[in-house]
């Protein structure tokens, strides 16, 4: 007899009764950059993002959960900016005050804090430098640590639901969950990026926060493209024993196989971070009439699920959003 699986395609509503990944406003983490300015500006290379001021911020959270979003993760801009990083960890600090502000307004948001301190060094590295032997500038990996950890308790005592370390320091997990315990955060969880690449799609995000290194590059410490499994499956399984309650992957869309790799080795749930080169080359291709824009979103984001992200941080989160409710109300 000969097998016909075309029948479960040939309509709408038998492609959705089998259809086997789901995807959802639920599944989306709406990023916010959020700067000292009053307003709001735009990203020239992000068409369609824009930096808010912190009024701004608890606004963009409201449109998300309106949408269905439940989770948004927000990342500072400072008015100033010094070799420590010190306004990621000032009490006063353009991420808390926006913390403070949306769990205020929103409680039942669930408010991500991005923790590093890239976005507030003047040299744009994610942690104080030091040289090499041979003259070279790198981070002091054991100075970051007590730094991202006060950052960390600073975004929690501010109300953030949950950090982000994504300065790939050796042991941030580690100090960062020791120093929220001690401070009596310990119901607080860590969003571990712990697989993140030295990767040239993260362009237009340091154009938005105007975190470029002004000296070497982050590839000392954020992992090599070339490398494989073996390698992000280490760099996983340290952070979970060190008390990561997630796991990320960045990017996602060059990456896919990693996520598959975390997602069949790990039980912790897993993010996917659909970064900013990734959404303005789907942009830039929509905008010059390449390709259509919604059904390569709502497609790309598919196969980040598929892959076995449990949520997917997306700049196209509010609009995917849109598409979602507008296909279920077809």
């Amino acid at each position: 007899m000969l097998e016909r699986p075309r029948r479960l395609r040939r309509s709408a509503g038998l492609r959705a009764l089998t259809r086997e990944v789901s995807l959802a406003p639920r599944h989306f983490i709406h990023p916010i950059f959020v700067h000292e300015e009053e307003g709001e500006t735009p990203i020239a290379t992000m068409p369609g993002v824009s930096r808010h001021s912190v009024a701004g911020a608890v606004a963009q959270a409201r449109k998300a959960l309106e949408l269905g979003i439940l989770s948004v993760i927000l990342f500072g801009i400072p008015s100033a900016k010094d070799p420590q990083g010190s306004g990621a960890y000032a009490e006063g600090g353009v991420i808390q005050r926006a913390a403070a502000a949306i769990k205020a307004e929103l409680p039942g948001l669930t408010v991500i804090a991005d923790t590093c301190l890239c976005e507030y060094t003047d040299h744009g590295h994610c942690g104080p430098l030091c040289q090499t032997g041979g003259g070279d500038w790198t981070v002091d990996n054991d100075a970051a640590l007590e730094l991202l950890a006060r950052t960390a308790v600073s975004q929690a005592r501010a109300g953030a639901d949950v950090v982000a370390p994504s300065a790939m320091m050796d042991g941030q997990v580690k100090a960062i969950r020791a120093a929220l315990d001690a401070a009596g955060f310990a119901h607080v969880p860590v969003m571990s990026y712990a697989v993140k690449y030295a990767s040239a799609y993260y362009g237009p995000f340091r154009d938005a926060a105007g975190s470029a290194p002004s000296v070497g590059d982050r590839a000392t410490y954020q992992m090599d493209p070339a490398g494989g499994e073996r390698e992000a499956l280490r760099e996983a399984r340290l952070d979970a024993e060190q008390g990561a309650d997630f796991l990320m992957v960045k990017p996602a869309l060059a990456y896919l196989d990693m996520l598959r790799a975390l997602r069949e080795h790990f039980d912790l749930p897993l993010v996917a971070y659909n970064v900013s080169g990734e959404y303005s080359l789907i942009k830039a291709a929509a905008q010059a009439g390449y390709l259509d824009e919604r059904r390569t979103v709502l497609e790309t984001l598919t196969a980040m699920r598929r892959a076995g992200a449990d949520a997917i941080i997306t700049y196209h989160a509010l609009d995917a959003a849109r598409w979602l409710q507008e296909r279920v109300s077809l």
